[in-house]
């Protein structure tokens, strides 16, 4: 039981635990609060991985929930600036969408293959980047509408839409490429 209680989970738990207050926090119209929220999950995200290197606390159950808390708050935060009206539908729709095809198409392949291996790319990584980015670009111009960062706003929501796709393609591809690649299951 002591694995499960390492300083690095229970960052990530606190990562978990700050959403619903995110969630609040935007709906509430508290911008300020959103984007210390995010704020805070940035560094707990930053120090846990950190941290469970140091303390030599790699634990299995870090390695699972650690990239959920990330894509919860993530997905989370796309969806409750959608409502707000801070981010437009369409984009929240496309990357939520990504997202769900993504796993769904694992999990078929999973069940009906048994293959397992589904590595994060370059072009993954990149595209949740600029979707971190983007959504704390988006929190921030709602605390300081200053025009130059509703430029940026803009600049990187047009981000979000290219990298999306382009990842979700690029997944598409590689998944393809490593199914025909596998030696038949029998």
């Amino acid at each position: 039981m002591k694995k499960f209680f390492t300083l690095a989970n229970q960052l990530t738990f606190l990562r978990l635990g700050l959403i619903p207050f995110f969630v609040l926090a935007v709906l509430g119209r508290h911008f300020g609060w959103a984007l210390g929220l995010l704020l805070a999950a940035a560094v707990s995200d930053f120090f846990d991985g950190l941290l469970a290197r140091w303390l030599k606390q790699r634990t299995a159950l870090g390695a699972t929930l650690d990239p959920i808390a990330d894509k919860l708050l993530l997905s989370t935060s796309f969806v409750v600036l959608a409502v707000s009206g801070a981010i437009p539908w369409w984009i929240t729709i496309l990357v939520l969408s990504r997202d769900i095809l993504i796993l769904g198409v694992a999990l078929a392949i999973t069940i009906g293959t048994g293959f397992r291996r589904f590595s994060p790319s370059f072009y993954g990584k990149l595209c949740t980047g600029v979707q971190v980015v983007t959504v704390f670009a988006v929190v921030l111009v709602e605390v300081a509408p200053d025009e130059r960062l509703v430029w940026v706003k803009l600049a990187l929501l047009w981000l979000t839409l290219g990298f999306t796709l382009f990842s979700g393609a690029h997944y598409a591809y590689r998944i393809s490429k490593l199914m025909s690649d596998a030696p038949p299951k029998l």
